[in-house]
């Protein structure tokens, strides 16, 4: 049986062949594939309901320090406790330095691989596509950064004048 992810594909692809081979919404796939009768959504856990909830709000919540950086006050770490995957959440402020250098190298690793996809991506794009302007991609974002640092101090420079 094929996996779920696997399913949810087949229902997309299915959807460009029947319905729109163009960009479309997913909730226009999803309406279309909820009257065709291909998703009949499983009974959902209660807890699993409240823990993804939790978890949405936990990655939002943010916190400004007397330095005026906004910065993430939760974070979490995911680990195998007795063959389960489990995912571990600890505040900022009283976490321990081991548990925070794990989240921060498991979010560096994320990043990496998203980047590392988007440039598999890019290259098999520019690789079908010959005859247009190769696409190109930046993965250094070290300007970036910078940039975002400074219009973090522009606008706390102003908060402080308007005080």
């Amino acid at each position: 049986m094929a996996k779920f992810s696997e399913q949810m594909q087949s229902i997309f692809d299915r959807y460009t062949e029947e319905v729109d081979s163009g960009p479309v919404s997913l909730d226009d796939v999803a309406t279309w594939a909820i009257s065709e009768g291909l998703f009949k959504p499983q009974p959902r856990d209660v807890v699993k309901i409240c823990r993804e909830a939790l978890a949405e709000s936990l990655r939002q919540e943010k916190r400004v320090d007397s330095n005026g950086r906004r910065y993430r006050a939760k974070h979490s770490v995911r680990t195998n406790i007795g063959g389960v995957q489990l995912s571990l959440w600890a505040d900022i402020d009283t976490a321990p330095r081991s548990f925070m250098e794990k989240s921060f190298s498991q979010r560096r690793k994320a990043i990496a691989d998203d980047c590392f996809q988007i440039k598999q991506d890019v290259d098999h794009f520019n690789e079908v596509n010959p005859t247009e302007l190769p696409l190109l991609v930046v993965l250094d974002f070290t300007d970036d950064v910078a940039e975002m640092e400074a219009a973090g101090r522009v606008g706390r420079d102003e908060d402080d004048e308007a005080a």
